[in-house]
Parts: structure tokens; C-alpha cells; sequence
């Protein structure tokens, strides 16, 4: 049986009994068929990761006695994407890809040419979450209600770099920036922005170009729709200065679950 790895809220050490939400209940009886006694993962972003077996309780609670952890909390990289909200289907698909290629916060940001009204952040989170368990990351992402960019720009912390994705065509190709930074910046805390689909505004674009520590890079030739262009940085930065470099391959449990079945 493939064990079933859940995020929960709850602290996590030997002996503890975890509280699973109704939502997890339910997955874990009627989607996943477990029974009393199945084997769980669990993790909190906080206590490393923990062997835990299913305890059902009546006919829809559920909890998870925990028994011996299996990885300790470790650090992952400190990097945020900042990106202009799209259409529903590529913001849920931008926030569980960023969340499996490793960021840290998940920030929407309003710009002028942004066309998105409304941003779901609770959807966000569960697809973040959802992506976090099937990576087998140790911290689901922190995903941020939307702030105006003038506002983000105003409050930016001193000490981040951020690589600004050029629809301009000007910035220098990404690999040549990262790949050339000293060991000072390779290790600092990091962002990339991307801008929406109409993409920046001249004013946005100078505001962004007077933050200390920024970057300006281009993403090669053709023309990235704002989705691709935020996955295609992310992908780079971290086969660059992230965790890439140093990180054993591991398949996703979709692949494995094929995989076996084959």
C-alpha cells in the first residue's frame, strides 16, 4: 500500500495524536479507500517529516497517531514569486508548478495592466498544499493576499535581490546573470517578478529598476505568456544558485504509482 502524505497544522512528535480536517477524513476513507491502521506521512513546515498510522473515529473524524519521524526539518531555498494574476486555470497551475520548483511565497501583485480582479487565495494554498504533499517537500509556500506593485516596491526588504523578468527584450540571458553572481549573492534571499500579460507599464518598469538589488534579465527569443515565463525563471534560478545543484532526483508519486503499475 502507498502511503498517503498529508500537511497538517498540528505540532508533530512521537506519541502525538494529529487532528485531521474533515476534508482529510474523507479523502482518506472514501477516496482512498484507507482503513483503520494505514500508514501516513505527515508534515508541518515546521517538525520535519513523521511515520504516523490512521486512526478512524465514528463515521467521518479521523486522526493521525504519530509515530517516528523520517526527515528533519531542513532549510529550503528563500525565494518568492511575485507575479500579476491571470486567468483562473494558469493562476492555480502557476501556484502548484512554483510550489513543486521550491519557492518559498507565493505574492500576487496588482499592476496597471493587470486584467484579474479577484484573486482566490484560499484555492491558491489547497494547490499549493496539494502540490506539497505529492513533492514530498518539507514546507508548503506562504501564499500572500494581493498587494498593489507601487506598495510592494515602496516596502521592499533591504537585503532581497530580485531578478525582474525584461519583456523588453534589454536584459542580458538569464543563465549569464545567475551563473555569473558571486558567492554573497548566490546565498542571499531572492524574488523574480513577472509581469501580466500586457506586461509592464513604462512607469512600473522605472520604478522596478531603481530597487537597489535588482536584476533585470531576458528569457530568450520568443514571447512567453506570463505563466511559462514565471516557471521557465524558476526553473533556471534553481538549477543554478538552488537547490538543484545539490539535490538527488526523486520521482513524483504520480510517476512512481504509474511506474509500478506498469
Amino acid at each position: 500500500m502507498n502511503t498517503s502524505r498529508l500537511f497538517v497544522d498540528a505540532g508533530l512528535g512521537a506519541g502525538v495524536e494529529a487532528p485531521l480536517d474533515e476534508a482529510q477524513a474523507h479523502y482518506l476513507r472514501h477516496v482512498m479507500r484507507r482503513a483503520d491502521g494505514a500508514p501516513l506521512s505527515l508534515f508541518n513546515g515546521r517538525d520535519g517529516e513523521w511515520a504516523a498510522t490512521l486512526s478512524l473515529r465514528g463515521k467521518k473524524a479521523a486522526v493521525a497517531l504519530v509515530g517516528t519521524q523520517t526527515r528533519a526539518q531542513a532549510a529550503e531555498p528563500d525565494l518568492w514569486l511575485c507575479f500579476a494574476p491571470v486567468k483562473r486555470a494558469r493562476i492555480d497551475y502557476i501556484a502548484e508548478k512554483a510550489t513543486e520548483l521550491g519557492v518559498s511565497v507565493l505574492q500576487p501583485i496588482v499592476t496597471q495592466h493587470t486584467v484579474v480582479e479577484r484573486v482566490n487565495v484560499e484555492r491558491l494554498r489547497a494547490n499549493a498544499v496539494e502540490a506539497a504533499e505529492q513533492t514530498e517537500r518539507l514546507t508548503v509556500p506562504e501564499v500572500r493576499t494581493p498587494v498593489d506593485l507601487t506598495r510592494l516596491l515602496r516596502e521592499w526588504p533591504s537585503g532581497r535581490r530580485l531578478l525582474m523578468c525584461d519583456e523588453t527584450g534589454g536584459g542580458p540571458p538569464i543563465a549569464d546573470v545567475l551563473s555569473g553572481l558571486d558567492a554573497t549573492a548566490r546565498t542571499a534571499p531572492w524574488a523574480i517578478i513577472i509581469g501580466p500579460e500586457g506586461g509592464f507599464a513604462s512607469a512600473e518598469l522605472t520604478a522596478l529598476r531603481r530597487i537597489k538589488d535588482v536584476t533585470a534579465v531576458g528569457l530568450g527569443p520568443r514571447i512567453l505568456r506570463a505563466d511559462t515565463a514565471a516557471l521557465a525563471a524558476l526553473a533556471v534560478w534553481q538549477s543554478l544558485i538552488g537547490d538543484w545543484r545539490q539535490a538527488t532526483p526523486r520521482l513524483s508519486a504520480d510517476y512512481r504509482s504509474s511506474k509500478d503499475i506498469l
